[in-house]
């Protein structure tokens, strides 16, 4: 079990701390499950941080070198904290961080606009329908326009309908 239901409540955890790594997530989950009397499922925690990434509550940003990626909320979360969660800062030792929001952006972007590809040459009706509701948070959330890839999705949907 993990002691978050929803993409949001993941991303709640990371905007605590303004992005984390994978591994401090899921510490944090693990921190979460102990206060309440339940142990964490490893697998189930990495699929569920899985699924946040892929359906974008979290945006992954690489960092130089041998650093791992960061974590941080996307343009999909309504971050949510979980019962608990507003004692993590003061019981890991994660530092506060403030990620580049530029970033961010361009990170989340180049991801919608690889996936919207890779959907489309799939014919994966599913994801495009998903990827098309991304690209308006993505929009909102960033900033940017998408609208060539949102029009390519829109092709994309039609034909499958």
């Amino acid at each position: 079990m993990i002691p978050t239901d929803t993409g949001d409540e993941l991303a709640g955890v990371a905007d605590l701390f303004g992005a984390v790594t994978r591994a401090e997530l899921e510490c944090a989950l693990g921190e979460l499950a102990f206060k309440r009397g339940e142990t964490v499922d490893d697998d189930a925690a990495t699929d569920a941080v899985d699924a946040a990434v892929e359906n974008y509550y979290l945006v992954a940003l690489e960092r130089e070198g041998d650093e791992p990626p960061l974590l941080a909320p996307g343009p999909a979360a309504f971050p949510a904290l979980p019962e608990g969660a507003e004692d993590l800062p003061h019981i890991l030792d994660i530092p506060d961080r403030e990620p580049d929001r530029e970033s961010l952006v361009e990170a989340a972007e180049r991801r919608l606009r690889a996936d919207a590809a890779g959907a489309v040459d799939d014919g994966d009706a599913e994801r495009i329908e998903r990827l098309l509701d991304v690209s308006y948070d993505l929009e909102t959330w960033g900033g940017v326009d998408v609208g060539d890839v949102r029009a390519r999705l829109d092709d994309a949907a039609a034909n499958h309908n």
